[in-house]
This record gives C-alpha cells, sequence and structure tokens, in this order.
C-alpha cells in the first residue's frame, strides 16, 4: 500500500497522505511526490485546484518522520537532514507561492510538517477534532516548515506564546492564529470535496462553512501580549517567574519544557520575520537552525528523551532561559555563506 495517492478527478488534483498507523507522517520519498504531483498539476490546464487530506481518523499529518533523521544523525552524518530540511522546505514554498487554489482538509492532528504542508495551502479547513500545533522546541529544534511566519503575523505576542510553549490549538484557536480559515463540520466533508472535485470551484466552500465559538486565545490575549510580546526570551522567563496567576503558571510549565536554545532563537526569529510577509526569508532562516541543529543544537537530545527513549527528561545544553548567551542565539541563526538554503535559486 502505497504512502501516498496522488490523483486527478474531475477538476481537481488530490494529494492523500495515507500512512494512518504512523499518524501521516511525512517521509522524505512523500515529500519527493507532492513536489513531482505539484510541479506537473501546475501547467495542467485541466486541472483548476489542489485537494490536500489525508486518510485515518487520528491525524491529518504529525510532522516529519524523524527516524531516520534521527539514526542518522548518532552517527554524525550530517548532511543527510541537511539535504532533508532543504528539499522539504522548497516544497513548503512550492506550495505557499502555487499559482492554483491550495484547500486544505486538517482533521485531527496537524503539526510540525504537517502545517508546512497543510497550512499553507490558500484555504485551510478545519473541523471539531482538529489539533494543530508547532511542537518543535519540545524536541530541540525550532518552528520550521515556513510556520515561523505564520507565527510572525499572528496577533500581538501570540505567536511567540505558541512557539515556545508548543501549545496546541484547537479550530477556533487555529483560525484567530492564522494557521486556518473555515470551519467546515467533518460530516459534510465528503460532500465539499466532491463538489470541489466536480466544479473546480474554491468558492464553494462557502456552502458549507459554520462559525465557531470565541477562541481561549482571543479571551487571554492581554495576559499573551503582556507576557509574550517581549524582544527576548530572558524577558519573558523574568516576567512569568514573577507573575502570580495561573495562566502565568502554566505557561511557565510549558516552556520549562522545551529547549531553551530553541525557544531563545524562535523568539529572536518571529521579532525579524514582524513586518514581512515572505515565505523564502522564513525557511531561509529557519534553515540555518536546523542546518546546525543537530551537531550544535538539542535535536538529538530532544528526540532520544521525547520519542527514543521517551524518559521526558532531556538535558538541554542550557538550564533555562537566562543561562542562554546571545552569542549562542546569533551563532544558529548566521548566514551559512555557500550552505545558504538561497530559495531564489532552487524555485528559479
Amino acid at each position: 500500500m502505497s504512502d501516498i495517492i496522488i490523483e486527478t478527478r474531475g477538476k481537481a488534483g488530490k494529494i492523500t497522505l495515507n500512512r494512518p498507523e504512523a499518524l501521516n507522517a511525512l517521509t522524505y520519498k512523500m515529500i519527493l511526490q507532492i513536489e513531482e504531483a505539484l510541479d506537473k498539476w501546475r501547467v495542467n490546464p485541466a486541472i483548476s485546484l489542489i485537494i490536500f487530506d489525508a486518510n485515518g481518523e487520528r491525524a491529518f499529518c504529525s510532522g516529519g518522520d524523524i527516524a531516520d533523521l534521527y539514526s542518522e544523525g548518532k552517527k554524525r552524518n550530517f548532511k543527510f537532514g541537511q539535504k532533508f530540511w532543504r528539499d522539504e522546505y522548497r516544497v513548503n514554498a512550492k506550495i505557499h507561492e502555487y499559482p492554483k487554489p491550495i484547500i486544505s482538509f486538517l482533521h485531527g492532528f496537524t503539526m510540525g510538517g504537517g502545517v508546512g504542508i497543510g497550512c499553507h495551502a490558500n484555504y485551510r479547513i478545519v473541523a471539531e477534532d482538529s489539533q494543530i500545533a508547532m511542537p518543535e522546541c519540545g524536541i530541540g529544534l525550532m518552528p520550521d516548515v515556513g510556520g515561523s511566519l505564520i507565527l510572525s503575523n499572528a496577533p500581538e505576542g501570540l505567536g511567540i506564546y505558541l512557539g515556545i510553549t508548543c501549545k496546541r490549538m484547537g479550530p477556533a484557536e487555529a483560525i484567530y492564529a492564522g494557521f486556518a480559515d473555515t470551519y467546515v463540520p467533518k460530516k459534510d466533508w465528503p460532500k465539499l470535496k466532491e463538489l470541489l472535485i466536480q466544479t473546480g470551484n474554491w468558492k464553494r466552500i462557502i456552502d458549507y462553512r459554520e462559525k465557531t465559538q470565541k477562541s481561549s486565545l482571543e479571551e487571554n490575549k492581554s495576559l499573551i501580549r503582556k507576557y509574550f510580546m517581549k524582544n527576548s526570551l530572558t524577558e519573558i522567563y523574568s516576567e512569568l517567574k514573577c507573575a502570580k496567576n495561573e495562566f502565568a503558571e502554566k505557561s511557565l510549565m510549558s516552556l520549562n519544557r522545551s529547549s531553551p536554545l530553541s525557544a531563545a532563537c524562535t523568539v529572536r526569529l518571529i521579532n525579524l520575520l514582524k513586518g514581512t510577509n515572505s515565505i523564502r526569508d522564513a525557511l531561509n532562516i529557519e534553515y540555518r537552525f536546523t542546518f546546525r541543529a543537530t551537531e550544535h543544537g538539542d535535536f538529538l537530545e530532544g528526540i532520544r528523551a521525547q520519542i527514543i527513549e521517551k524518559d521526558k527528561k532531556p538535558k538541554w545544553k542550557h538550564k533555562d532561559a537566562v543561562n542562554v548567551p546571545v552569542e549562542s542565539i546569533d551563532f544558529m541563526l548566521k548566514s551559512l555563506n555557500e550552505n545558504e538554503l538561497n530559495l531564489e535559486e532552487e524555485l528559479s
């Protein structure tokens, strides 16, 4: 059975992730298959729109399949991960810049690499079971696959809050934060997909759109602004440590589970991207971090603690936010010179 189903139906190109037993985690091969299909449909006049969805009940996509990244990293074969991320980011950029409408159906978990596939679509549909997150700081990475751009465009302080606490968003939260657009009850998805396939008209989404309840993120926006609209992780950490309320205490607990180096770099990057809408800039800077993360960051330790041995006790390179030198942040995000991602060349 194929890990991905690629088909042309009616006026639509349809890509269905098909690894439900692995929560539809993306393999390197799947990423390249997606790219090949998109390149082919781009120039096919019979295709009016693209649909992304996934089989299984639990997830659209739980992220990238990191087993090989970990095993190769342990062998000090850092080039494996560097090529994986280079090719993945190129596909993320192609989705973001695609000339035809892309509609994604984001049921269950959509995390990490799943955000890179599903949340750069033009029309991102969520349902009652949708859970979206950028959990990278918890495994020693930072929000990538272009997710840093979405976070940078979120309301004041919200992007940093979501990025460094790894908080999961339900459908209303995802729409409020800019990771999704439209709520459609899951029972209506088959009919909507068939309508899109037959008509090739993305506007028919409106036929099934429903309102969601008010987002809890919106209800907490003043607290999020107060504690997370800062220039550095050290400022955020200090504010949360001094606060005496439930929101701050829970946020600090979540932050303490993240890699301090990853969180500090996340704050820097999101602030750096404020006011821009360039997916290429976001991916280029993200790549500087992931290029170095296996050798110089907390990635291998994060995967060991969270996924391989599952002791949930990572030994990060820095004890806490206060102990991350500015020089370490500068190093992880500085130019790679001849190894820069350079999407201008990759996509030319």
